[in-house]
């Protein structure tokens, strides 16, 4: 989201003095350093760039003498100090993606999904030493579509965080806008996403399942271990859709099952599909492809 907002403020022609971005960290098996797409679009255009770990006197110092209007904040994952927060005069403005006051914190897209939420938004708030608790000056509603993930709802509310953000940083500046409270009582808090939270346990709905799936990819995925040949193996499902209509029979939780040209794999009411599945350490295959190379796979029951 970041670099779109960036993006969009030098397409406005806004006077962008400076950018500040996570340090670079290192990624992948080879743990080479990532280079953030923000770092990359601030070069590009050869704006001054920080990469501070913390906002010590040294940064705060720098902050001051940058001199700014308004600061904008979009996914950036650290926590402004006060003495940051009192610089610019027109303060710093939070691009949310939550009607907030609900889904305060680090993850609000991913738990609206995991939760089944219909809809969901962009807040811009004024940021204040809290987390997410500051006045809202704008919000906008968007319908979740049924299928909708992580990515494609990212996409979408970057895109609403853009046309909202232009639309309102004329207003507060001309001070058209009016701050406003948010209501304590309706604030709800989100749980940070870890690798380890895409573990599959089949004795949860099929509803829960393809929640879960839809929030968490493609990072960090969903993922359930599989015993083959003796040793148990982590096995990753890359796209998984529902069979509302499946009938239990006396399958078991967890079983994997042929249906028609698809697979299935029990639940504890309906069924889901696996389309793409991933051994660790392996390529993604088609579940057909899969089962080919797999036969054994059908029957078995995944823990």
């Amino acid at each position: 989201m970041a670099e779109i907002v960036l993006e969009s403020l030098l397409k406005e022609k806004y006077n962008v003095a400076a950018v500040f971005t996570q340090p670079d960290k290192k990624a992948g098996r080879k743990k080479e350093l990532k280079i953030s797409p923000v770092k990359k679009l601030a070069q590009k255009h050869k704006i001054s760039l920080f990469q501070p770990e913390e906002f010590d006197k040294d940064v705060i110092s720098g902050v001051k003498k940058i001199k700014p209007d308004l600061i904008i904040v979009a996914a950036y994952g650290k926590i402004l100090p006060k003495e940051i927060l009192e610089i610019p005069g027109f303060g710093c403005l939070n691009i949310h993606t939550s009607l907030l006051p609900k889904f305060r914190g680090p993850s609000p897209i991913q738990n609206a999904l995991l939760i089944g939420e219909k809809e969901t938004g962009v807040t811009l708030m004024l940021m204040d030493e809290g987390i997410d608790t500051g006045d809202i000056l704008a919000r906008k509603k968007i319908k979740i579509n049924s299928d909708d993930t992580f990515k494609t709802l990212s996409l979408k509310l970057s895109e609403l965080s853009v046309k909202l953000l232009l639309k309102t940083i004329p207003l507060w500046i001309e001070g058209k806008l009016k701050r406003k409270k948010q209501d304590e009582t309706q604030a709800t808090f989100c749980q940070l996403i870890e690798r380890n939270d895409g573990r599959i346990f089949w004795n949860e709905t099929a509803e829960n399942i393809y929640n879960k799936y839809r929030a968490l990819y493609p990072w960090p995925g969903v993922f359930c271990f599989w015993e083959n040949d003796g040793s148990l193996e982590r096995i990753k499902f890359q796209k998984i859709s529902l069979q509302k209509d499946s009938s239990r029979d006396k399958r078991r939780v967890g079983e994997v099952f042929q249906l028609e040209n698809k697979i299935g794999i029990q639940t504890a009411n309906n069924a889901v599909i696996a389309d793409i599945i991933q051994l660790e350490g392996k390529k993604s295959l088609a579940a057909k492809e899969f089962i080919n190379g797999h036969p054994d796979f059908i029957g078995s029951v995944l823990k």
